[in-house]
C-alpha cells in the first residue's frame, strides 16, 4: 500500500525517532528527537515489501509502530536485536487461510507464526464461522460442542469477533464472509435456485457481515451448498455489497477438466458485480489439464487489460488438500451430509457412484495420488499419512469400498491430500505478476493429533527457499512483495504490508542462506528453520527461534 510520500521523503522524515540520525542521500539531514525506543533492529538488510532492492537500514519501533529508519547505531532502546546477516522484511500476510476456529484451541497458531505469518485472512472457500442459522444450525452447534468442549458462544460474525478478541490471539485476524455459509442459512443444502425472498435474505446477511467487520466475500463452488448457486445469484449478492468491500475471493467451480470455463465464470461474476477478483489457489489439476495453466493466466491477463482488478493466490506445493467427499459427485452431496451418507449405503447407486469416483481418481493418476490426512475416529488414525493405494495393498480391500466405509465411520469428515499439479504450472502461477503466496491452511502444533498438509508449517519459507532461492522464478524483493504489500493492497490495509514510517511493526527476520521448510507429507509437524525472529505489533513473538506466549494480535474489522 502506498504511504502517500516517496521513499526518499519518508527516509528523510523520521518523526518521533529516538535518536539523532544521518541518512545518506538526504542532503545530510540531521533530526533530533526524544530518546528511547521499545525495540531497535540493527545491521539488517531491509526489504520494504514494495519490490524495491534491499538496503542496509536500521529500524526503530515504539508503541507498536515503526518510528525510525536509517543509521540508528547511536539510538537507545529497551531491547536491541542485532540483525547482522539477516533479511528484515514486513510480516507475511496469509491472504487465503483457514485459521479461525482452531484459534479457540490454540490462540498462538505456532505453525503459522513460526513461519513468519503475522496477519491471516480467514472465512475462505465460501465458509465463514458465522452466521449460524437455518436448517444446519443444530448440526453446526453439535459439531462445535463436540470439537471444543463448550457451547458455541456466538451466532454472528460480530459475536465471533468479540469472543476471539476477548480470548486474545498472537496474530492479526481478518475474515471474509462465506457465500456458501449464507446460502446454507437462507436456502439450505438443496440443489435449487434461491427464491426472491431468499435472495433478499442473503444480500441482507452479507451486508450485515460487512458492517460487523468482514472484508469481502468468498465462494467455494466445488463444495455444497455453494456449488448450487448460479452465476447470476453470485453476481447479484456480490453487487449488493458496498463498493469498497466488493472483494470476491473464489474457489472456482472447477479446477481440473473445466478449469477454463470456471475462469470465465469468475471473470463474468466480477464484471457483472464490479467486484475485485481474487482467484483462490489457482491451479490446473490432473496431468491432462496441465497445459491449461498457461491459457488460464492468459485469460486473466486479458481481464486485467479490460480494466478488471484481478489477483490470484497460490500455495507453493504440487498437492492440494480438501475433503475426501470431493472425490464424490455433486449429485451425491445434494441435501447435505445425512443425505450423502444415505446415498453411500444405497445399493442401487453403487455402480454410478463407483464410476464417478473412479473417473476422479483416474484424473489424478491412481489411488496412490490420494493421501489421507485428517480423521477423527481413533481406529482410523493409523491411516493418516498413507495413500489409499498403500492401504489397499496392506489390507487387501477394494479402494472404493474402503473409501465409502471410511466416510460412513467418519460421518464424511475426512481430509485428503491429492497430488494433482505439476512443478511447471506451480512456478508459472507463483511467478505471475499479480499472484500472492497463501497457505490455504489452518494452524497446527506437534502433538495435536492431526496430519496436516505441509503448507500449514512451510508455505512462506518454501516459497522463498525453493521457488525463489533455488528455482529463481522471480527476485527476492518480488517474492517478498507477493507475501506483504500485494495482499495488503488487495485488502486495503493501510498500515501493514510495507516497512515505512508510521506503519504497524509487523516484522520478520530471516537468514536467506538457511531458511527452509522442513514439513513433509510423511512427517508434517516440523517447524521451518532460518526464521529466528517474528514481531507482531511491536512485540517479539518468535525470539531466537522459540515462540513466546505473547498475544499481541487481535481482530481487525473492516
Amino acid at each position: 500500500m502506498k504511504s502517500g510520500i516517496s521513499r526518499r521523503s519518508f527516509l528523510c522524515t523520521l518523526a518521533g525517532t529516538g535518536t539523532s540520525v544521518v541518512l545518506s542521500g538526504c542532503a545530510s539531514t540531521r533530526i533530533s528527537a526524544r530518546p528511547g525506543l521499545d525495540l531497535l533492529i540493527l545491521n539488517g538488510m531491509l526489504l520494504d515489501g514494495t519490490g524495491s532492492p534491499e538496503r542496509r537500514l536500521d529500524l526503530g519501533i515504539r508503541d507498536g509502530e515503526i518510528v525510525a529508519l536509517g543509521d540508528l547505531s547511536s539510538a537507545t532502546a529497551s531491547r536491541i536485536i542485532d540483525a547482522k546477516g539477516l533479511k528484515v522484511v514486513p510480516g507475511f500476510i496469509d491472504i487465503h487461510s483457514h485459521t479461525d476456529l482452531d484459534l479457540l484451541k490454540n490462540p498462538f497458531a505456532p505453525s503459522k507464526v513460526r513461519q513468519g505469518v503475522t496477519t491471516e485472512v480467514t472465512g475462505q472457500d465460501g465458509e465463514s464461522v458465522a452466521p449460524i442459522g437455518g436448517v444446519g444450525m443444530p448440526e453446526a452447534l453439535r459439531a462445535f460442542r463436540e470439537t471444543y468442549g463448550f457451547e458455541c458462544p456466538y451466532r454472528t460474525m460480530d459475536e465471533f469477533f468479540t469472543f476471539l478478541a476477548a480470548q486474545g490471539t498472537t496474530q492479526n485476524i481478518l475474515s471474509m464472509v462465506g457465500l456458501g455459509t449464507l446460502r446454507s442459512v437462507s436456502v439450505g443444502f438443496d440443489d435449487r435456485p434461491a427464491t426472491s425472498e431468499e435472495m433478499a435474505a442473503m444480500k441482507d446477511a452479507a451486508l450485515r457481515a460487512i458492517e460487523q467487520g468482514c472484508w469481502g466475500a468468498s465462494t467455494g463452488l466445488e463444495y455444497t451448498p455453494g456449488s448450487f448457486a448460479s452465476t447470476a445469484e453470485l453476481a447479484d449478492v456480490m453487487g449488493a455489497l458496498p463498493a469498497e468491500h466488493r472483494l470476491y475471493a473464489t474457489h472456482m467451480r472447477n479446477e481440473d477438466n473445466r478449469v477454463l470455463d470456471a475462469i470465465k465464470e469468475a471473470i463474468a461474476i466480477a464484471q457483472a458485480s464490479k467486484a475485485r477478483l481474487q482467484v483462490s489457489h489457482l491451479k490446473a489439476q490432473n496431468k491432462a489439464n496441465w497445459p491449461k495453466q498457461e491459457i488460464a493466466l492468459r485469460m486473466l491477463d486479458e481481464a486485467l487489460a479490460s480494466g478488471l482488478e484481478v489477483h490470484v493466490d497460490r500455495y507453493p506445493y504440487v498437492a492440494f488438500n480438501t475433503g475426501l467427499t470431493n472425490l464424490f459427485p455433486l449429485w451425491a452431496r445434494d441435501g447435505g451430509t445425512e443425505k450423502f451418507l444415505e446415498r453411500l449405503k444405497d445399493p442401487s447407486l453403487v455402480a454410478r457412484l463407483r464410476a464417478d469416483v473412479q473417473r476422479k481418481v483416474d484424473g489424478l493418476g491412481s489411488w496412490d495420488s490420494v493421501l489421507l490426512s485428517t480423521v477423527k475416529v481413533e481406529e482410523d488414525k493409523k491411516y493418516q499419512g498413507k495413500t489409499i493405494q498403500q492401504i489397499i495393498h496392506e489390507e487387501s480391500v477394494d479402494p472404493y469400498e474402503f473409501a465409502v466405509a471410511l466416510q460412513l465411520r467418519e460421518k464424511a469428515e475426512v481430509g485428503m491430500v491429492g497430488f494433482g499439479m505439476d512443478e511447471a504450472g506451480t512456478e508459472m502461477v507463483l511467478a505471475w505478476k499479480n499472484s500472492m503466496v497463501a497457505s490455504d491452511a489452518g494452524p497446527h502444533f506437534p502433538g495435536d493429533g492431526s496430519w496436516p498438509h505441509p503448507r500449514s508449517y512451510g508455505t512462506f519459507p518454501r516459497a522463498i527457499a525453493h521457488y525463489q532461492r533455488t528455482r529463481r522464478i522471480t527476485t527476492l524483493p518480488d517474492m517478498i512483495r507477493k507475501m506483504t504489500s500485494l495482499p495488503a493492497e488487495k485488502l486495503g490495509l493501510k498500515t501493514r504490508g510495507t516497512i515505512a514510517l508510521n506503519m504497524a511493526a509487523d516484522i520478520v527476520l530471516f537468514d536467506y542462506a538457511t531458511i527452509n521448510d522442513r514439513s513433509t507429507f510423511t512427517d508434517p509437524h516440523q517447524f521451518p528453520e532460518g526464521i529466528p525472529f517474528v514481531i507482531i505489533n511491536g512485540v517479539v513473538v518468535v525470539d531466537d527461534s522459540a515462540q513466546t506466549t505473547a498475544k499481541p494480535g487481535g481482530v481487525m474489522r473492516s
